[in-house]
Parts: structure tokens; sequence; C-alpha cells
């Protein structure tokens, strides 16, 4: 099987369909499949040309929807707003705010910041009814796993022992089996640091993960001297032994990777 793997596409249509469009993705013949390794949503201005592409892939049996943290933010956003954070949201004293899921409800629900104000409940009936909710959220799954691949957002859930700055990380044989926290925990890992500071990889599989920018394995892991958030960082794929990284950071590069995988 072929798989298109993207990951972190923050709500970028026009840098998605580039990226597809280069990868081969809509001249492809045969079977295949689209992953999304999370965070489809949140930042960028075209969530719902993004949900409704994504609801055609889905209808041709191609997507594969992984969990990110911006899809659990969203969720939480919904969850603050109903008990009465919607205005403290809103003039961006949240993290809600800063990370783009407030313009995402915005978007999905097509109301304006005053008007989710007045009538935050609107908001949230909006969105839970958005086929987002009912036909996308759905479908995510913590983790992907094909005979030589596992694809995922931020990392396999990990052993964690101690506490910062002495905390260690040990390999979890038995992670496919973890409880919800310990994957929301995962969801928020730097892959790259786990997979080739602590050594925390799945023996005999490369891990394709997206979550943190793919410039940190570049200049922090790789020492390429060109910096992690810089206009001339490199923002391609990063690969190690173990792993595959590919956000692209396309909020700050405005490319969005695609890795075209045959297993």
């Amino acid at each position: 099987m072929k798989y298109y793997v993207v990951s972190d596409v923050h709500g970028y249509h026009t840098q998605l369909m580039r990226a597809l469009t280069d990868a081969g993705y809509f001249e492809e013949t045969q079977p295949c499949r689209l992953i999304v390794c999370g965070d489809l949503l949140d930042r960028g201005a075209q969530a719902n040309e993004v949900v409704d592409f994504m609801l055609r892939q889905k209808n041709e049996g191609r997507l594969i929807y992984l969990l990110g943290n911006h899809e659990e933010l969203l969720t939480r956003c919904l969850y603050e707003i109903l008990h009465g954070g919607a205005f403290e949201i809103a003039s961006g004293a949240s993290v809600h705010y800063r990370n783009g899921t407030w313009n995402t409800l915005l978007q999905l629900s097509g109301m304006s910041d005053e008007e989710v104000c007045s009538c935050p409940n609107e908001m949230i009936r909006r969105v839970r009814g958005s086929r987002y909710y009912r036909e996308l959220l759905p479908l995510c799954e913590n983790y992907y796993e094909t005979p030589h691949y596992i694809f995922t957002h931020g990392w396999i859930p990990c052993c964690e022992i101690g506490v910062a700055p002495n905390k260690r990380y040990e390999y979890d044989p038995d992670w496919r089996n973890a409880n919800e926290n310990a994957w929301r925990r995962a969801r928020w890992c730097n892959g790259m640091e786990l997979a080739c500071v602590h050594g925390i990889v799945e023996p005999c599989k490369t891990v394709v993960c997206g979550h943190y920018t793919a410039s940190y394995g570049h200049s922090a892991i790789e020492k390429d001297g060109r910096g992690i958030w810089y206009k001339d960082s490199d923002f391609s794929p990063f690969c190690a032994e173990g792993i595959l990284a590919i956000d692209g950071s396309v909020a700050a590069s405005g490319v969005i990777n695609c890795v075209v995988i045959e297993d």
C-alpha cells in the first residue's frame, strides 16, 4: 500500500494542495491512503476548505486521521467556553487564542468574536453540529501501524522517571496499551529528542511523527548551524534511526511536508 503522509496542516489548504500535488497524490491511479498525523486545524485561515477536502478523502475511503494535541485543544476550548470562558479567550488571555483554536472555532461556526461573547452556546451548538466535529474528529486514533512504520503525532508513550531537570525516559514495550493520560503526554512530546537523545525508538520500525518542527532535528541534532525558527532554517523532513519527523512548521515556513511511503 502507498501512503501519502502529512502532519500539522493547521488550516492551510493552499499549502496542503501544493504539497499533495508535488507528491503526485492527485495523479495516483492505484489504491492509496492519506495519513494525517494530527493538528489538522488551528492557526490558518482556511479551516473550512481543509475540512471539505478531508471529508472527500474520507468518503473515498482514503483518509487515516490521527489525534494531535490541537484536536485535544479544540475539545478543551469548547468545554471552557461552555463554562463561561468565552470573553477571556476572545481577549487573547488564553492558550486557545495564541494557538489558533479560537480562530478555528470562529471559522467552523461562522460567527464573530462579538457574536460568540454574547451567545457562546450558539457557537458550541454550531461547532458540535459541524461536519468536522461529527464526521472527522470521531475518526481520530492515537496511532496507525504498518509492518515497518508507526504513524503518530508527537511520539509513542514511554516511561517517565523522576522530575525535571533530572527526568529520564525509558522505552515501554507495552506502549500500544497505554492509557489516555499517557497518550495525552505523548502528543506533546518532541519525538526527535526522545528518539535521538533518549533512545526511545520502536525496535525494527520507524516512527513517523509531527508536532515539533523538523528544523529542530536539523539544527539541534544534526548541528547544521541554521537555527530552528529562522528564515533560512531547514524545515524539510528530519530522518534518523527509528524516526521520520515531518512537521514543516507551515505557519513559519509556508510549507507542508508530504512524504510518500510504500509498505
